[in-house]
């Protein structure tokens, strides 16, 4: 029998496309407070339903590494703690957007370039690779020059714009889970992540195998 003031973890993951995984992951890592339990079981009321709706928005729709999420959803810190954090990542997001702009707009001029081939014949290719990759550094003639003049393991040295967005490397990547959608900080190095956890890892194995069995 279902409790007229709430509903199961089933339904509660349901109204936002989630897994109960997903509530149970968030609960382990305290960006959810463990909920009521009626009979053993976890029951869902509106306030907790409007707390993983919260926990969505930061996690999900914003990208947000569950430990800051946590700051911001739990209710366990004072006002000035979540708004500091919730800037924090907002500031992050809005370096992201810049250097997505600053993409974009060299692909749409990439676009606009009339040459044939656009090695050899584009004038401002010289001018685009000092300016999106670390050659720019280099104050060389040519590129040749340019690399004979790096030391094995040295990273390329020079004077570059300020304003201009950091290396990709440096800026940690952002996918989301396979399974669950939970947002996924990549390693700048290694192995790309398909799973936030080795749950879901599991959890995509099975599925996996009931199909080739079917």
């Amino acid at each position: 029998m279902s409790d007229p003031d709430g509903v199961s973890i089933g339904k509660a993951a349901a109204l936002y496309g989630l897994a109960p995984s997903t509530l149970r992951w968030w609960e382990s890592q305290q960006v959810l407070p463990k909920p009521p339990r009626v009979n053993g079981r976890r029951v869902y009321t509106e306030t907790e339903l409007r707390r993983i709706g919260l926990a969505y928005l930061c996690c999900v729709t914003g990208s947000m590494p569950l430990a800051q999420a946590a700051v911001v959803t739990s209710g366990k810190y004072r006002n000035q703690q979540w708004r500091s954090t919730v800037q924090q990542h907002a500031d992050l997001l809005e370096e992201q957007i810049r250097r997505l702009q600053n993409t974009h707009g060299y692909l749409l001029h990439l676009l606009r370039c009339p040459d044939d081939d656009i090695i050899g014949e584009c004038p401002d290719l010289d001018q685009e690779l000092a300016d999106h990759t670390p050659c720019g550094r280099v104050r060389t003639h040519g590129l040749v020059d340019a690399a004979q003049s790096i030391q094995r393991g040295e990273a390329p040295r020079g004077k570059r714009d300020e304003k201009r967005a950091s290396r990709d490397e440096t800026v940690s990547v952002l996918s989301r889970c396979a399974v669950c959608a939970t947002p996924i900080t990549q390693p700048t190095r290694g192995r790309h992540r398909k799973y936030c956890s080795r749950a879901c890892q599991q959890r995509r194995h099975r599925q996996n195998t009931r199909q080739r069995k079917a």
